[in-house]
């Protein structure tokens, strides 16, 4: 960010008449500004950064010396020189103390150099000058805010985090930055209620800010998933700006013509990650003699760790788009004449959704990475199976739906450690261990509530949890003795390499699940070690993947159909060793049969949908995503998910959704959907 003045420079000037302008205060700081841009925009950094010493050293009594300051130190950040950045940066400040563009950029300098620390000094010390604003000033409050909120969360220190942040959301409660990270801290600390409002935050504020991903933890409404996933991606991915400048390619013939389907993979999460186990094996075993495989990646770079080793000879070609703008990403693939692009991402962390709305591919497909739909003008298809999204399910995604016979594929070659003993772990050996290895954020006052309900009813079990940081993992003990639960029956597992923390996860008994954002890959993790996973099967995609793994591993008897149920199934078999034995026994029969398991027939499974994909291409048949009426059904989404509803069945819920159409629409006429309206009489 630079300051900027209004003027007609003379970007021709030779250097050293500029510099002599600049000297005899002739120069002045308007033509400064964008003479020196000119210089940059050419490459002369050094050039331009010559001029700002020079024209600072010789007008130390302009009024506007502290922006003259800014915009060296943004030149010299551009030079890599970070000492005279910082020097700059702080004479901006000595001569204007409350230049907030100063201070940020002199905080995030002092963040890349890892001073953190002085980072969030440098931001509180705006914040604090800064408590009568005006416009200019909120801004760069706010700014400052969000920026101590990221930084102390990622140092550890959540609760000053959540103060900074709580700040951030009272000063301007429509801006859904810091309330996105507000919700999602209070969720990994497991502070519940998880939105709190005030007079100034109101609970439509929370609905608004709460991400995707966040909302399938907080409801399981899967309606009001989707018109979130749609409002996201019109309102942060939008349509490029130089979508004209793109030029996208035809379909390419490729049925029966003895050519290869080129298919490729987008994703961050090529390396040692949940996505990047799974894929690993699916990858290997796609027929090369059917489909050239393409992997895009767009994460971190960093040293190549053995599973992105491991992909990089599967696949047939590797590019790394992660320094690559988006349309110059979206050009690759096209030129690549990608025929079926995968978007391995989703709304995840690093994901590059923006390539895809260039659409560099005549097919783009949500599969793996996401839980939901992406509701998006360009995926036109979504990978899912029968249990996930059984077909009376389809009105919840507007993508097409094609379905293979589990969606969560697993790595048979994963490295397991030798399985320690119950003492190493730090649990007893003669007791009933309950487990649940899902990240914190999934656990909710319901679902903790639950849990208690069964150790009650099963006195000597213990329940075995992933650790969080040290004041949530206190706070649940508190909450456990508030249930009339001791604290010690609560174990937390610290953190461990991944070989070592899948085979100490087969020391429990049952794997207890959370709802509404079940297990995933873990669930998977779970039943490869012999561990049996209870769980509820709702009605969006987060709380019925974990149905699908235990469906696919061959216990569908331990598919709950309602939280009732599942207390009693856990107690249940708990008391009763024969039964839970026998249910141990069914897993390691199926084992190498089940489709959990069958890696071969997924690679082959993709293979026969990338081509009915491509059939429908060829033939002008791809589907058109379905957003009529996203916006009604966000408005009606956001309402309900105040209510606090944790669990009702099908019929229940679309009546709500149906009585509060009919609400609107008696207001002011709905347009039909293929949904909900018009409402069934």
């Amino acid at each position: 960010m630079t300051a900027s003045l209004s003027t007609a420079p003379d970007p021709n000037a030779p250097l050293l008449q500029l510099l002599l302008r600049a000297r005899t205060q002739q120069l002045s700081l308007a033509e400064l500004f964008q003479t020196a841009e000119v210089l940059s925009a050419a490459g002369q950094t050094a050039a331009a950064i010559e001029l700002y010493k020079t024209w600072i050293a010789f007008n130390d009594a302009n009024p506007l010396l502290h922006l003259a300051y800014f915009n060296y130190a943004v030149s010299l950040s551009k030079a890599g020189d970070v000492a005279a950045t910082l020097h700059a940066l702080r004479a901006a400040i000595r001569i204007e103390p409350l230049f907030g563009q100063a201070h940020i950029n002199l905080g995030r300098t002092l963040e890349d150099c890892g001073l953190t620390g002085q980072a969030v000094q440098q931001w509180r010390t705006f914040v604090d000058a800064t408590t009568e604003v005006n416009p200019d000033r909120i801004s760069n409050r706010l700014l400052s805010l969000q920026h101590i909120g990221r930084v102390l969360e990622g140092a550890g220190h959540l609760e000053e985090a959540e103060a900074a942040l709580w700040q951030a959301m009272e000063l301007q409660p429509a801006r859904t930055e810091a309330a996105q990270h507000w919700i999602s801290l209070r969720m990994h600390q497991c502070k519940w209620p998880v939105v709190v409002p005030s007079l100034h935050v109101t609970p439509r504020h929370f609905m608004d800010a709460m991400s995707a991903m966040s909302i399938a933890c907080y409801a399981d409404d899967p309606l009001f998933q989707m018109a979130k996933a749609h409002r996201y991606c019109r309102q942060t991915i939008g349509r490029p700006d130089d979508l004209s400048a793109f030029e996208r390619k035809a379909v390419r013939r490729k049925t029966d013509t003895g050519e290869r389907l080129r298919v490729g993979y987008v994703s961050s999460d090529l390396r040692q990650h949940a996505v990047g186990f799974a894929l690993s094996e699916v990858l290997e075993l796609h027929d090369k003699a059917s489909v050239e495989i393409f992997a895009y990646y767009c994460g971190d770079p960093a040293p190549i760790d053995p599973t992105q080793a491991r992909i990089k000879e599967a696949v047939d070609h590797w590019r790394d788009i992660a320094v690559l703008s988006d349309i110059e990403a979206a050009r690759k693939i096209a030129a690549d004449g990608i025929d079926v692009l995968i978007d391995v991402n989703g709304y995840t962390k690093h994901a590059r959704t923006k390539i895809f709305a260039y659409r560099p591919a005549p097919v783009i497909v949500n599969f793996c990475g996401y839980p939901g739909t992406m509701a998006s003008p360009y995926h036109q298809y979504m990978i899912a199976d029968d249990v996930i999204v059984p077909p009376e399910n389809e009105l919840y995604y507007t993508e097409k739906v094609l379905r293979i016979a589990c969606n969560q594929p697993v790595d048979r070659k994963r490295v397991v450690s030798e399985r320690p003993a119950r003492a190493d772990a730090g649990l007893p050996d003669d007791a009933f261990v309950f487990a649940s290895f899902n990240g914190m954020q999934k656990i909710t006052a319901p679902c903790f509530a639950r849990w208690m309900a069964i150790l009650t009813a099963t006195p000597g079990s213990v329940l075995w949890l992933l650790s969080g940081d040290e004041s949530a993992n206190e706070r649940l003990r508190r909450l456990a003795e508030e249930a009339g639960v001791a604290k010690e029956r609560l174990i937390f597992a610290g953190k461990a390499q991944n070989p070592d923390h899948l085979a100490r996860i087969g020391l429990a008994d049952l794997f207890l699940d959370t709802f509404p954002y079940g297990a995933h890959s873990t669930a998977a993790d779970a039943i490869t070690q012999g561990l049996p996973v209870l769980t509820i099967a709702g009605k969006s995609f987060a709380s019925r993947f974990c149905a699908s793994i235990v469906t696919a591993a061959g216990i569908p008897e331990l598919v709950c159909g309602d939280p009732d149920d599942y207390v009693r199934m856990a107690v249940a078999l708990a008391e009763s060793p024969d039964r839970l034995a026998a249910v141990r026994e069914s897993l390691a029969q199926q084992r190498e049969t089940c489709a959990l398991r069958d890696m071969p027939g997924l690679a082959r499974r993709l293979e026969e949908l990338f081509w009915q994909m491509q059939g429908e291409a060829e033939r002008g048949e791809t589907p058109v995503p379905d957003l009529r009426n996203l916006d009604v059904y966000y408005e009606i989404g956001a309402t309900l998910a105040t209510r606090g509803i944790e669990f009702e069945d099908d019929t229940a819920y679309r009546a709500r959704y149906r009585e509060e159409l009919i609400v609107l629409d008696d207001f002011a006429p709905l347009a039909p959907d293929a949904r909900l309206w018009p409402a069934a009489p």
